[in-house]
């Protein structure tokens, strides 16, 4: 198949290498920038949370990050405990699953009304972690790392595939950058071409833009790994 994959540049390039070794042809299109940001980091803190990949470099590159990396760090996927790794965390407990699966491995490890964690988030979330395990009495305070910036218009070689027709299908790892395509696709008068594609999605949540604006051929992952994904899509 002929693949659109338009999550950040870093991990596109990742995913477009393994769909290639599945012998399907591949544009990447960024949609989103991600950005780290000058957070306050100054503890003391029990252990970091992260639920991306883009946490962990946004700690490696911070100023205070050195202090932050001797934490154990509890990551929500293997994809996120696999960049913490290359970050320089050296222990990583991965809950492989979703924000759910890591709130659950969290509050079965670390002590109620104990030293605060961090969670080293994103400025736009999904969820409520720190709700989730405050309810378990486990004090967390969330400190935003990173941001994604969106692309101000469609990249122009994705705008001419879509026009020629020369994509498939189109993968989706996240609801923002889903509700993105949509809408820069239809400033730039290409969203019926958007619409009528495959939409791979890793969940149901990622999938709601593409429901809401009418999409009709979505699939949704077993469940919220890359490598669920990327097996729904299949060999070419």
């Amino acid at each position: 198949m002929r693949l659109l994959v338009t999550r950040p540049e870093d991990d596109a390039v990742r995913t477009a290498a393994a769909l290639r070794a599945g012998g399907h042809s591949v544009l990447v299109a960024p949609l989103l920038r991600i950005e780290a940001l000058s957070a306050e980091l100054r503890g003391p803190w029990a252990a970091a949370l992260i639920t991306s990949a883009n946490a962990a470099r946004a700690v490696s590159v911070h100023r205070r990050g050195g202090d932050i990396l001797r934490l154990p760090v509890f990551a929500v996927g293997d994809r996120s405990a696999e960049a913490a790794r290359a970050a320089g965390f050296t222990d990583v407990i991965s809950a492989d699953g979703a924000v759910a699966d890591l709130a659950r491995l969290v509050a079965g490890r670390c002590a109620p009304r104990g030293a605060p964690l961090i969670y080293l988030a994103g400025e736009d979330r999904a969820g409520d972690l720190a709700g989730d395990l405050a309810a378990h009495g486990i004090d967390v305070r969330v400190v935003a790392v990173y941001r994604a910036r969106p692309a101000e218009a469609l990249p122009g070689d994705a705008a001419r595939a879509l026009v020629a027709g020369e994509i498939d299908a189109v993968l989706h790892y996240s609801r923002r950058s889903a509700a993105t395509l949509l809408r820069l696709a239809d400033e730039a008068q290409v969203l019926n071409a958007v619409l009528s594609l495959a939409h791979y999605c890793l969940s149901a949540e990622v999938a709601a833009p593409l429901r809401e604006r009418g999409a009709g051929q979505i699939r949704v992952a077993a469940s919220p790994r890359e490598t669920a994904l990327i097996d729904l899509v299949g060999p070419a």
